[in-house]
């Protein structure tokens, strides 16, 4: 069983979070993604809203690491978080109160995968960021992932498909309905994925998203994407946050 599992809490970025199976361990790589976003956020004041923060999607917050982190160090942020998964749900919630952080963040679980999930989100206004860790492995390499990870943690949070990319897609898809003019991704992907997803990008102009920049991780491999909607947005209406929580979404 991972170390996590067994000691029940481990540190990501500064924050003691509760770890429990199924739910997904966040890696060292993640916490490289967060300091990308935090980065991207402060030296970019454009890019924050009117009431000080930004409005972040966090899509597969498992248990909460990213959420979590954002909103610790982004005083004025506010985060959506979504995951298909109960146990991920129940985690980043009790991750959340754990921390005190429970009045910014939405938690609903919902699934990226159903033509209808945008429009679940649409209430609480235009968001500023998506950011993701998604499950991005290809398919024909989970059988060479440690025994420990394929005994115990869930496979749906690893395996990508085919070409790693089943989850990512879906996430690009729906994000220029939900994000702001020039409202930012930032995405946790496989070395293979730049390439592979700049070219995705090229084939759908339709959908106005730019690969901007990449960045390698502390092992020198491409692993993080800064993707920047460059059309007008349209579909979102006022922010209202916080509003009410929309029904729950079946995963």
């Amino acid at each position: 069983m991972p170390v996590q599992y067994i000691l029940g809490e481990w540190d990501f970025q500064g924050l003691s979070l509760k770890m429990a199976p199924p739910v997904f361990i966040p890696r060292p790589e993640t916490e490289e993604l967060v300091d990308w976003v935090l980065e991207e956020v402060t030296q970019k004041p454009h890019a924050v809203e009117a009431q000080g923060g930004p409005l972040v999607l966090d899509v597969g917050c498992g248990s909460g690491a990213i959420s979590l982190s954002l909103l610790s160090r982004l005083p004025q942020s506010r985060v959506i978080a979504v995951d298909k998964g109960e146990a991920a749900i129940s985690l980043t919630r009790e991750n959340a109160q754990r921390l005190q952080l429970q009045d910014r963040i939405r938690i609903v679980l919902l699934d990226v995968t159903l033509e209808s999930s945008w429009a679940h989100l649409l209430p609480w206004g235009p968001m500023d960021l998506v950011v993701s860790n998604p499950p991005y492995v290809f398919h024909q390499d989970m059988e060479q992932l440690a025994p420990e990870i394929q005994s115990y943690e869930d496979p749906a949070a690893l395996d990508g498909g085919e070409r790693g990319m089943d989850i990512i897609i879906h996430i690009l898809a729906l994000a220029p309905r939900l994000l702001k003019d020039s409202g930012s991704i930032f995405l946790e992907v496989d070395p293979r994925h730049p390439e592979l997803i700049g070219n995705w990008l090229q084939s759908r102009p339709d959908l106005s998203l730019d690969l901007v920049a990449v960045r390698r991780d502390f092992c020198g491999r491409p692993r993080f994407l800064h993707i920047r909607r460059s059309g007008p947005q349209a579909g979102c209406p006022v922010d209202a946050w916080p509003g009410p929580q929309p029904a729950r979404v079946p995963g």
